[in-house]
């Protein structure tokens, strides 16, 4: 059986089996190279404004997170489930739940980069893309 949960950043102190899960699902994207650094996911998720997780059983099957300045603006990212729990409504809880927590903390623009070819996923839930804008990332020397 599924069941979600946020990562509470006040008495934040999970087993390093989840940090390690949490670092398997970020590398199956291709958003973590190098060795396992449970210290620096544990950093990641207490930055976040929130951080959520699906678990079926004790197995971490998806995540995604929002940053923010806790007062006006946030954004999504880090959104992913496991490939063998696709296709079953968890990404799409995973963020309608953000979204909610988000607004019961006061902050009601949120933003996210949707991945190449991933917009037909995020628009029903309601977000559609920015006019006249485009994602930016700084360029390492």
């Amino acid at each position: 059986m599924l069941h979600y949960d946020f990562f509470d950043n006040a008495d934040f102190n999970p087993p390093d089996l989840y940090m390690e899960q949490i670092t398997a699902l970020y590398r199956s994207q291709g958003w973590w190279n190098g060795a396992d650094n449970p210290d620096l996911v544990r950093r990641i998720i207490q930055g976040s404004h929130c951080f959520m997780i699906a678990q079926f059983g004790r197995e971490i099957v998806g995540m995604g997170r929002a940053i923010s300045d806790r007062t006006s603006d946030a954004y999504i990212q880090d959104v992913t489930v496991k490939k063998s729990f696709r296709r079953k409504g968890i990404g799409t809880y995973i963020i309608r739940m953000i979204i909610k927590r988000l607004q019961l903390d006061g902050v009601f623009w949120v933003g996210l980069i949707a991945e190449k070819g991933s917009h037909g996923f995020y628009e029903p839930i309601g977000f559609k893309p920015m006019i006249n804008s485009t994602p930016m990332i700084l360029s390492q020397p």
